[in-house]
């Protein structure tokens, strides 16, 4: 089960089929790994709330694009939260160039392949990780996000 809140309403201000979309990318990221039954909830916020989580849970007091927080093994299935940030969303998109919903689907894919076990903390780990990122952001027409070296994460 895929569940959408929107804490921010920017989100929806901007991108009124932003749910559509974070649906979209979820269902691809958890069909690429076979984990389609898995539940995930999708926080979609600003970013004061995300600064929040990233200073409670990383301390780190900054807001970030996207965070991905595991659950336990559990019998419902629940592979965890992922939260995103708008503010910052919107200027990395408008940064690099592209349409604010690819960025969301990316960050999206992105977040639901850290609740599955990937990482990218190393230079082995990124690379698997970019590389199916392509794979199902490709499924869903979004360009490479790191064709121009713009797709990095914190």
């Amino acid at each position: 089960m895929i569940d959408i809140e929107v804490e921010d309403a920017a989100w929806t201000s901007a991108l009124p089929d932003a749910e559509a979309l974070v649906r979209q990318a979820a269902e691809a990221a958890l069909a690429s790994e076979g984990a389609d039954g898995e539940g995930v909830t999708l926080l979609l916020a600003d970013d004061a709330a995300v600064r929040e989580l990233n200073a409670r849970f990383r301390d780190k007091d900054a807001a970030t694009n996207v965070l991905s927080f595991p659950a336990p093994p559990n019998p419902e299935r629940h592979l965890g939260d992922v939260a995103l940030a708008f503010g910052v969303c919107a200027r990395e998109a408008d940064a690099q160039g592209k349409p604010l919903s690819h960025h969301l689907q990316h960050l999206v894919v992105h977040g639901v392949l850290h609740l599955l076990g990937y990482d990218h903390m190393s230079e082995d780990e990124a690379e698997v990780m970019e590389g199916l990122e392509r794979v199902v952001l490709a499924g869903l027409g979004v360009p490479d996000p790191y064709a121009a070296g713009e797709g990095e994460h914190d």
